[in-house]
């Protein structure tokens, strides 16, 4: 729709994004319903409004006129409904003005859905603020920071009709949603063993917002990391505030919630997770609204909830890949979280047992405080760590850089059981997960869809890891051979090994669809990938870390610090040394197994950075990924000013295998099932013909340069003209 057209049919329109930070003028109470007042329709006549619109173009306000019998309910924060180049559109009433941007006719609103003033300001000004860095929308940013609407719920937070008195659920617990309602109120010391821990604690309790970069020894036991969270989110609730904690997966935020409840009390958390349904989602995301819950635990979303009086954000594991939002604009929680404590004044703490290279970088520009224990501590806390494949275990086993078990494994294993479980990490889930050609070791590929075969058992036939056909006259297409081997064993296979190596002890397995959150603290071999350990309450007596290489090998900028992490997440559930626990790990690359051998994460994220600051990768800088045809990214950068900016690469051809991996990664992960437009990255890579141009900036000019990437991928689909360039910011990994 052109501009002419807006003005004769449509509502005004402003940019969002010209005069810096939206004005929020109008502070309200979240739940709060609107009192009448006679002058305010006089007054503020203007309705400033977020269309629910994925079209780059569509991301600014849009004023329309608010009719007297509105004016009550047409509060800022409300669900509206509004009449757009002829049709219904969804949006959310940004704020109410005395003028207009224009002096056309404006339309008036069409609906108010709900008088609830679901989108706050500051949770506005956040999807405004990440928008902007990371060259998406606001609509798509808000489409995952506000749940959707049950009416139902609703209801319960309304007042009774003829009642000015709100009506205050119950929580789900049945426990009352007072503020101050709290269990066991006492500290698990377990900050006091970090140097700056107990420090970090009080200035929470005295009501300021530091910020820390914590790298925990808390694997399990009554100072496990949830113990560590909860410590410093009962400080914060002690001061009169709230805390916000978001978690990567199901099984950290059930262990999370635990022990919020057990400190604080049900009535105080509330949970946030796509996975509870619409309805408990969105009842808990009223009662922060409310103000009866003061803490939100959850994954990615939760990053938004509406904390009242918000003193303190906390991230577990930022490494873990399941903070990046799966659609667009692919936020990472860590650079939501950033933004919102800079924005609200709230301090933050990022913890995890490793570090990632990020949270390196706020330590060494002086954002964050480190909070680490001394050496002293780590000897005490942490198993011993020993290296299957140094010197001195290769002069007594010559063949241990060959075996996938060397005798070292086995033999902590063996003493292991005699003292409690011990725990196998293997890199892949199935039984042959990757499979090649006996004669050549050509990768077996599908004759369908060139997707990598496998095999989930024995006796199984082969099938593609990708449509799932099964392949059972499979042959070679470089030699013609007919028979296969397996380059990589999975979880299944290890486990059935394992079986007959130690009978008569149970094997569990912890792997793809069927993990173990938990296990006895008798005599197991449990065998798990990454991520699918289950904490035994007392600590495992050995860990054996397998397929290191396989780990460190992999095509990818993070590969050794993604190895890191993993190796030291299973590591911390073994115990400690002066209890008999042994870590054992195998491997060929002597500088990263040595960061695990000496238990130094510190060291091995300030080392990787260094590395990066001098090959001027991320994230000592920023980096932007452009994927289109080759004339349409030509055609993108035409008018874009870089020069000394920006470093750009390309455009060039993405390569077929890295194309291939995309997809298999996204299929594997389920971000490709019912994603539609909002599909990511990966999809677009896997097209035929595609080309990327990379541009790495420093942090200096990332503000200049993603407002012009913004601003010419809204003018081009405005015009909608040539085809599509996608633009995502600051992926994982440099593709």
């Amino acid at each position: 729709m052109t501009d002419n057209e807006n003005r004769t049919t449509g509502p005004s329109r402003r940019d969002g994004q010209s005069g810096g930070q939206l004005s929020l003028l109008h502070g309200f109470g979240a739940a709060n319903l609107p009192k009448a007042d006679p002058e305010r329709a006089a007054t503020l006549p203007i309705a400033r409004v977020v269309l629910d619109a994925q079209l780059p173009h569509l991301d600014r306000y849009f004023d329309y006129a608010v009719p007297a019998d509105m004016d009550v309910d047409a509060q800022p924060g409300v669900r509206v409904k509004v009449r757009f180049a002829g049709r219904e559109h969804a949006g959310f009433l940004a704020e109410r003005v005395a003028h207009s941007s224009t002096t056309a006719t404006l339309l008036p609103l069409g609906k108010v859905v709900s008088p609830l003033r679901v989108l706050t300001p500051d949770v506005l000004a956040l999807a405004t603020s990440v928008a902007a860095r990371s060259v998406g929308t606001v609509s798509d940013v808000l489409r995952s920071a506000i749940p959707p609407r049950m009416a139902r719920v609703e209801a319960e937070f309304l007042p009774a009709a003829g009642s000015a008195k709100e009506h205050v659920p119950a929580s789900p617990s049945g426990v009352a949603p007072a503020s101050g309602s709290s269990g066991s109120s006492g500290s698990s010391g377990a900050f006091g063993r970090y140097a700056n821990g107990v420090t970090f604690l009080q200035h929470l309790t005295a009501g300021e917002a530091p910020r820390a970069v914590l790298t925990s020894l808390g694997g399990f036991g009554p100072r496990a990391w949830t113990e560590e969270l909860t410590d410093a989110v009962a400080a914060t609730v002690a001061s009169g505030r709230g805390a916000l904690v978001v978690v990567p997966d199901q099984r950290d935020l059930a262990r999370t919630e635990a022990s919020f409840v057990a400190r604080l009390g049900a009535g105080t958390v509330a949970r946030l997770t796509g996975e509870d349904g619409a309805t408990p989602r969105y009842r808990n995301f009223l009662r922060l609204l409310q103000g009866s819950a003061r803490v939100a635990v959850g994954t990615r979303s939760a990053a938004y909830a509406p904390v009242k009086d918000l003193g303190l954000v906390c991230l577990w594991d930022d490494g873990d890949d399941q903070h990046v939002e799966q659609r667009a604009p692919y936020q990472h929680v860590r650079d939501v979280l950033l933004l919102r404590a800079e924005q609200e004044g709230a301090g933050m703490l990022l913890s995890s047992f490793a570090r990632s290279t990020e949270a390196q970088r706020l330590v060494d520009t002086g954002w964050a405080r480190a909070i680490q224990a001394d050496r002293a501590e780590v000897r005490r806390a942490t198993p011993r760590v020993v290296h299957a494949a140094d010197a001195f275990q290769m002069e007594r086993d010559p063949h241990a850089a060959q075996a996938r078990i060397p005798h070292a494994a086995w033999a902590a294993a063996q003493a292991g059981l005699t003292r409690g479980p011990v725990l196998l990490q293997v890199a892949r889930t199935g039984f042959s997960p990757a499979l090649a050609c006996d004669h050549c070791r050509h990768p077996a590929r599908c004759s369908a869809c060139s997707g990598p075969l496998a095999q989930g058992s024995r006796n199984a036939p082969l099938s593609c890891r990708w449509c799932g056909r099964p392949d059972n006259h499979w042959a070679c297409a470089e030699c013609g051979g007919t028979r296969v081997r397996a380059t990589v064993a999975g979880a299944t296979r290890t486990a059935e090994e394992l079986g007959r190596a130690f009978p008569g002890i149970p094997v569990i397995s912890s792997a793809g669809d069927h993990i173990i959150d938990t296990v006895r603290d008798s005599p197991a071999v449990v065998v798990a990938t990454p991520g699918a350990e289950p904490v035994a309450a007392g600590g495992y007596a050995a860990v054996i870390l397998l397929d290191g290489n396989a780990l460190l090998s992999r095509e990818s900028l993070r590969a050794g610090e993604d190895a890191l992490r993993r190796w030291f997440s299973a590591a911390a559930l073994a115990r400690p040394s002066s209890d008999g626990g042994t870590v054992v790990i195998t491997g060929d690359d002597d500088v990263a197994l040595g960061h695990l051998v000496r238990w130094d994460p510190a060291g091995a994220a300030s080392r990787e950075l260094a590395e990066r600051r001098e090959l001027g990768l991320p994230p000592a800088v920023r980096y932007a990924v452009l994927t289109g045809t080759r004339e349409a990214l030509t055609h993108f950068l035409e008018d874009l000013e870089l020069e000394g900016a920006a470093r750009v690469v390309g455009p060039a051809p993405i390569p077929p295998d890295i194309r291939r991996e995309a997809v298999l990664a996204a299929r594997s992960s389920g971000a490709l099932r019912g994603a539609g437009k909002s599909a990511p990255s990966t999809e677009v890579l896997a097209g035929q013909g595609s080309h990327r141009v990379l541009l790495f900036f420093p942090y200096r000019a990332a503000a200049g340069i993603t407002r012009q990437l913004r601003a010419r991928r809204a003018a081009l689909s405005a015009k909608r003209t040539g085809d599509p360039v996608h633009v995502r910011l600051d992926a994982l990994d440099v593709l």
